[in-house]
């Protein structure tokens, strides 16, 4: 193999890790913070990419999307952590029967809107371009280089502010917390929000790169799940670590292979995870 094409390789296995990481972010905060499997997570993802659609159907351009995604997703986010999940919070297996009932909703309602076919939204950006001798597509580096900016920032902020103090505390001993003045409730209502809001910017970037369609939240939902097992919940290097073992070994299996085969090799990796070392590599246990 030559350089050129080892380069193109790792361009390649970059990017997936790159949108596997940021599909996940916004699960990692909601399951990992709040012990709240969203199974509408996916959905919030698709809403992120039907922004994009609704934007360019008027003509505006791509950022646009951006703040109506963040609108859409917060005010759904809020109200449903307000009424569906907080009278759940003790109880996991209804949160996770509740968010299931309100993937339904958002699927059927986006369908109603805008179809059951496919959707393809462009960018200006999508023409290849050089790098280091390599044609490679412009958005894709951008993206690559939006989600370690993206990461280095959670990074500072979780290790840095006094907001991120207040959140590692929750999740260390939310009780602990509470008796020690802080507002668990809110900081729980503002961390679903951030989640949410977080997986339907990921479907803005996305956008440009896949195919729209409503049924589209099922995969993202299994990725995010798989590199949450693998990985851990409740730790930034369990989200690090999940993304490196599913995204490496998925690009690795599929480049050798086939996806179908990445795939099946990702499914039994989680599972062997779930039955050999149930906390992930660096979860809380």
């Amino acid at each position: 193999m030559d350089n050129h094409a080892l380069l193109l390789q790792l361009l390649n296995i970059a990017y997936q890790l790159s949108t596997l990481a940021l599909i996940t972010l916004g699960l990692a905060v909601v399951f990992g913070l709040l012990g709240v499997l969203n199974m509408a997570h996916g959905e919030f993802v698709m809403l992120g990419a039907y922004s994009v659609v609704v934007v360019q159907g008027l003509g505006l351009p791509l950022l646009c999307a951006v703040p109506l995604a963040m609108v859409v997703c917060a005010a759904i986010g809020w109200v449903v952590e307000r009424w569906l999940i907080r009278p759940l919070y003790a109880r996991p297996f209804d949160t996770l029967l509740a968010t299931w009932a309100l993937a339904l909703l958002i699927r059927k309602g986006v369908e109603s809107l805008f179809g059951k076919g496919y959707r393809n939204v462009e960018t200006q950006m999508a023409a290849p371009v050089s790098f280091f001798g390599v044609s490679y597509p412009a958005y894709r580096l951008a993206l690559i280089a939006m989600v370690i900016a993206i990461m280095v920032l959670l990074v500072r902020w979780y290790r840095g502010s006094s907001a991120g103090l207040r959140v590692r505390a929750m999740t260390g001993n939310p009780v602990l917390a509470q008796a020690l003045g802080i507002d668990t409730e809110r900081l729980a209502s503002r961390a679903f929000v951030v989640g949410v809001t977080l997986a339907g910017l990921a479907g803005v970037m996305l956008a440009p790169l896949v195919r729209i369609e409503p049924g589209i939240g099922v995969d993202y939902l299994l990725d995010s799940f798989f590199v949450l097992v693998v990985g851990g919940l409740g730790t930034l290097s369990g989200l690090g670590g999940g993304v490196a073992v599913i995204g490496g070994t998925k690009a690795v299996v599929s480049g050798l292979a086939d996806q179908t085969s990445g795939y099946a090799v990702v499914l039994v990796l989680s599972i062997l995870f779930l039955w050999l070392r149930p906390h992930g590599l660096f979860g809380r246990r």
